[in-house]
């Protein structure tokens, strides 16, 4: 499980949303291989050194998209975070896209809940959102 602050998650779908105004769109999370999909608002939960939401706008040459760590899985924040990856987001890097459109009316839905939490398995991704 990877938690994220509800108002971070916010943030970066809102800097997804300015970059793709500025600069033509949003990035295609598949490189290449699924053309269409998801570029559109969003995220993406990124599996690197640690785990990590992204923005998904595109950007001008040099810019860097707005990241932010799971609390589970920051390589400076948490000493364990590798095994953590590793169980819960598998051991090879990658990418999973999760749409604005199921995020925003979550969270709107549910306005007493403070922090995203996402799920994987082998076959879906799973959300939730928790009160802390």
């Amino acid at each position: 499980m990877f938690t994220f602050p509800i108002f971070a998650v916010r943030k970066i779908i809102d800097r997804g949303k300015t970059d793709a105004a500025k600069s033509g769109g949003f990035r295609n999370p598949y490189y290449g291989f699924k053309p269409g999909q998801g570029e559109i608002p969003g995220v993406w939960l990124v599996g690197d050194q640690g785990v990590y939401i992204m923005s998904n706008g595109k950007l001008p040459h040099g810019e860097r998209p707005l990241v932010v760590y799971s609390e589970e899985c920051h390589p400076i924040g948490n000493p364990d975070w590798f095994h953590y990856k590793q169980h819960h987001f598998g051991g090879d890097d990658g990418i999973q896209f999760i749409d604005a459109e199921q995020l925003i009316p979550l969270f709107d839905r549910n306005l007493r809940c403070t922090h995203l939490s996402v799920q994987l398995t082998e076959t879906e991704v799973s959300l939730s959102l928790i009160a802390r």
